[in-house]
């Protein structure tokens, strides 16, 4: 009867040594499938974090600066009226990329009328100068004014070192300037449909591709005097 009872012991412990052993391998199993799993999400997750990373940097460290604004008024027969004409001078921010003026657009507000500008150079060598000096105001003639409206906006070009900034691909590049021209009246086609009058804020952006914008704000002169005025 002992050794009955001893054999059954033995069986016992046999069957529970397999049992126990099924169990380690498939713990084994699940637990390297849950660790691929992981290191898989782990790969996916850092990849994607250095994406938003480049991405964030990029769009934080790149834009437009507007570094001046100069406006000039409308002047007929020696009479002064308002405020007609505008430079505004761009360049790009300090480890910036080049930025394609064609692919950015410029919004301006007089608080009345809000208006959303694209470069007209592209198709128009008359709304495009390669080498401004002098006159800013002075570098469109009469005719070639008159096609900037409440849509489109000329480019004259002050510093461009290695050529970048051209008709049809007007790029910023480090050490670049250029300033946007723009015309806000007649009625008809000007940027506002009006000159712009004594005390009003004229607030804005010039909204590159990729980047920071660069933001206009000022304020019109309580009375105008002059014929050219620094407005930012």
């Amino acid at each position: 009867m002992k050794n009955i009872i001893k054999i059954f012991k033995k069986k016992d412990v046999g069957a529970i040594g397999i049992g126990a052993m099924i169990v380690f391998i498939a713990m084994v199993l699940v637990a390297g499938i849950a660790a691929s799993v992981l290191i898989q999400t782990s790969s996916t997750i850092q990849l994607q974090a250095m994406s938003t990373g480049q991405k964030t940097t990029a769009e934080v460290s790149s834009g437009i600066e507007v570094y001046d604004i100069e406006g000039k008024l409308n002047v007929t027969n020696g009479t002064k009226y308002d405020l007609k004409y505008l430079a505004i001078g761009v360049k790009v921010r300090p480890g910036a990329e080049g930025i394609d003026l064609n692919n950015s657009f410029l919004l301006l507000s007089d608080g009345e009328k809000k208006a959303l500008l694209r470069y007209g150079g592209y198709s128009d060598s008359d709304l495009y100068v390669s080498s401004a000096s002098g006159d800013i105001f002075g570098v469109l003639n009469s005719s070639d004014w008159n096609k900037t409206d409440r849509e489109t906006f000329a480019i004259a070009v002050i510093q461009d070192y290695d050529g970048s900034i051209k008709q049809a691909t007007p790029t910023l590049n480090r050490g670049d300037k250029a300033i946007i021209l723009v015309r806000c009246s007649p009625l008809v086609n000007g940027t506002f449909g009006r000159e712009i009058p004594e005390r009003v804020e004229v607030t804005g952006q010039v909204v590159p591709e990729v980047g920071s914008p660069g933001i206009i704000h000022f304020t019109t002169p309580m009375s105008y005097f002059d014929e050219i005025y620094d407005l930012q």
